[in-house]
């Protein structure tokens, strides 16, 4: 699998590295692996923002990464797609793969890796478009020579909306309530057929309903895509995710914050029986 340009859908690579968990059923496989990021840390300018992450992130799980405010959750998720290129002075270090293709290699094209591991914000940000035109902007500039209209259903069907917008596909999107602004950003997303969609705090200005049928489509899009998301609802991330990498932050002498991966494991494994003392704390709620 190469990151330069293409506008081909996505293979999956004969040649991976999985992820050596046991296996209770031997007839199971081992996890494809996505992502093998290796002491990775992000500077905005002289701070260091985060520092020292060493993780492995699967293929159809769902990874959540959790943590108190102010720990570099969403700056390390910006790293896997490479979005912290759009800041002045951020700079990435250490070495994250991508299907054993480093995402910040020199050839590498910045625009497929985020064709390829999309993204979804914490508000929903619709274009000032029609639902149609939103879902189609991205196949559109990416030059898709399919049937437009057919990738439209699919994705909103995909995204769980289809049946709610199919007869005002021509009206605006901010028509549309916040969880289905929600869900027609993923869509979008869907559209440009991604591998990977990161999602930061894609719930936190949605009520419970919304937040719900988020989840619930989580849940159900992992069949076909890796997804990773930060979120500050630990009861979020023990619902629907496989795995959860836990955050903090260190501060020094000058005050200044640093964040750090402390554990990472199954999602049983650190709700239950974290092996560090922080998680636990943090976890129980005696801090953060």
């Amino acid at each position: 699998m190469t990151l330069t340009s293409s506008n081909e859908r996505l293979m999956t690579p004969t040649n991976v590295a999985t992820v050596n968990e046991p296996i209770d059923d031997p007839a199971e496989a081992p996890a494809e692996l996505v992502f093998e990021i290796r002491d990775a840390a992000v500077d905005y300018g002289a701070q260091r923002a985060v520092d020292g992450v060493t993780l492995d992130i699967a293929s159809r799980e769902i990874t959540a990464i959790i943590g108190p405010s102010g720990c570099g959750k969403s700056t390390f998720l910006r790293c896997l797609n490479r979005m912290n290129d759009f800041i002045p002075g951020a700079k990435v270090s250490g070495q994250i793969t991508y299907h054993g293709e480093d995402v910040y290699g020199p050839k590498v094209d910045a625009a497929e890796v985020r064709r390829r591991i999309g993204m979804v914000f914490q508000r929903p940000n619709p274009f000032p478009k029609s639902i149609f035109d939103n879902v189609a902007y991205g196949p559109r500039i990416n030059r898709y020579k399919g049937n437009l209209a057919d990738l439209v259903v699919e994705a909103l069907t995909q995204a769980a909306l289809w049946d709610e917008v199919k007869d005002k596909l021509k009206k605006s999107a901010f028509a549309l309530s916040g969880g289905q602004q929600q869900r027609l950003c993923i869509a979008r997303a869907l559209a440009v057929s991604p591998d990977v969609i990161l999602m930061d705090e894609p719930c936190s200005a949605l009520d419970p309903i919304a937040t719900s049928r988020i989840e619930d489509l989580m849940v159900a899009l992992k069949r076909d895509y890796t997804i990773v998301i930060v979120t500050h609802n630990m009861q979020q991330a023990a619902r629907v995710s496989d795995r959860t990498a836990f955050f903090t932050t260190d501060v020094d002498d000058q005050g200044e914050r640093t964040g750090r991966l402390v554990e990472f494991d199954l999602t049983n494994t650190i709700f239950t029986s974290p092996s560090d003392p922080r998680t636990e704390g943090y976890i129980t709620g005696r801090f953060g």
